[in-house]
């Protein structure tokens, strides 16, 4: 049984892009729908389905994206807010991932978005995520 899977879909990704798999399968929930709509709009992965596990359980398919050269695109990717542990920040407070190459994936009041979405809305929530 999963108690994050917020975690579990990052450890996922990263190490299927580390074995150098084209895609790899991760939960479904909303939560992880709406973090893979970030990272696929802001170009850290090709694209997502839905689609079932080996256990004919609901599950995503996640398309990893590579540079050319066969380099992930995505080479750092880790868990800021746990269940154990929340971690919120206010808009002007928000990480800036890699001096702005990166990304922070924040869970605000009007969704989840990137730290540079919630800087310009001046809202704050949980930082879920940042994302190199």
């Amino acid at each position: 049984m999963i108690n994050d899977h917020v975690s579990d879909m990052l450890a996922r990704i990263k190490n299927g892009q580390r074995a150098g798999h084209r895609s790899v399968v991760v939960t479904r929930s909303n939560l992880n729908k709406n973090i893979l709509e970030v990272l696929k709009r802001e170009g850290f992965v090709e694209g997502f389905s839905d689609a079932t596990d080996a256990n004919e359980k609901p599950a995503i398919k996640v398309d990893l994206k590579y540079f050319a050269d066969g380099r992930p695109v995505i080479s750092r990717a880790s868990r800021v807010s746990t269940p154990g542990r929340r971690q919120y920040s206010r808009a002007e407070t928000l990480p800036r991932v890699s001096s702005g190459l990166g990304i922070a994936i924040v869970s605000t009041s009007r969704g989840v978005m990137t730290d540079h979405e919630a800087r310009k809305a001046q809202v704050g929530g949980e930082v879920l995520a940042l994302i190199g």
